[in-house]
């Protein structure tokens, strides 16, 4: 269930709340906004669990009163009473018709139930009921879980390379490296998003575009290390490491490596006129250009 409560008043914006109720409902979550300061506060204690950052958490109970207080984005997925997901927007310029979705994140126990993508299509409703056409947010283009659920389970698109954006982090997930993002689009309206709601999404498409002639602009070595190709490709695949979360655990030199050799893929192919314009769930970028 959640509590998308407005009428409404066109067929896209029905459609959005039902499809926001039937991921809770697949879930098995509910999915509700937050302005209770003790539901608030259970919000900074999930997220600074999730991020292993409990003495200095993502956000603060004070950060969360004033965004719910001027109207934005805070909501949270519950598994009975228990709080197991939480996602956290606010407006930004140049109008109140684009948001920014700043923090989501789901319990450890309760991955593998798409909450997440039940969060997501909950605030996706409550935007377009409010007026709002587009929500961007930005996310580690070295994780690839992440990357397919962007990408692919919701059909945003990415917008543009940003070398460590946030500075050192040094959290439980982005270890002690550069905090580089993707910035991405979710252009609320588009058919792709709708029909990426309803499950629609698919991520197979690295063998069909190789054997299309896609260029390899950055591969996996036999021992795990990024391999850099060539950067002229009408079509090119840039490949993530599998798990870049365990190489930042047991051999973070390997995981800087590729954090540098993404960056220079990436930057280099849309430095060159290349959009990212898919992902594949084994683990690849598909980046094309006019030729």
């Amino acid at each position: 269930m959640t509590d998308i409560s407005a009428t409404a008043a066109e067929p896209v914006l029905d459609d959005a709340v039902r499809a926001a109720e039937a991921a809770a409902r697949a879930a098995g979550v509910s999915v509700r906004e937050l302005t209770d300061i003790a539901e608030l506060t259970g919000v900074v204690t999930l997220l600074g669990t999730i991020w292993g950052r409990s003495a200095n958490p993502p956000v603060t109970i004070e950060l969360l009163r004033a965004f719910t207080k001027a109207g934005n984005y805070v909501a949270g997925a519950f598994d009975g009473d228990d709080l197991v997901g939480a996602c956290v927007g606010f407006f930004h310029a140049p109008a109140g018709d684009a948001l920014h979705s700043h923090i989501a994140g789901v319990a450890p126990a309760a991955t593998g139930r798409s909450i997440g993508f039940a969060l997501k299509l909950h605030q996706r409703a409550w935007a377009l009921l409010r007026g709002v056409s587009e929500i961007a947010w930005t996310f580690d283009p070295l994780v690839a879980r992440n990357a397919y659920f962007n990408l692919v389970k919701l059909a945003a698109r990415p917008v543009e390379y940003l070398p460590d954006f946030y500075g050192p982090m040094s959290d439980a997930i982005n270890g002690d490296e550069y905090s580089d993002r993707l910035l991405v689009s979710w252009r609320l309206r588009d058919g792709a998003v709708a029909l990426a709601g309803l499950g629609s999404g698919a991520g197979d498409v690295a063998e069909d575009e190789l054997r299309a002639g896609a260029v390899l602009a950055l591969s996996i070595a036999e021992d795990g290390s990024p391999v850099l190709g060539r950067l002229d490709g009408v079509t090119s695949l840039v490949a993530v490491p599998r798990d870049i979360a365990a190489l930042r655990t047991h051999e973070p030199e390997l995981a800087r490596r590729w954090r540098l050799a993404v960056r220079e893929a990436l930057s280099g192919l849309t430095g060159r006129g290349g959009r990212i314009d898919g992902f594949d769930r084994t683990g690849w970028y598909v980046i094309r250009r006019d030729s």
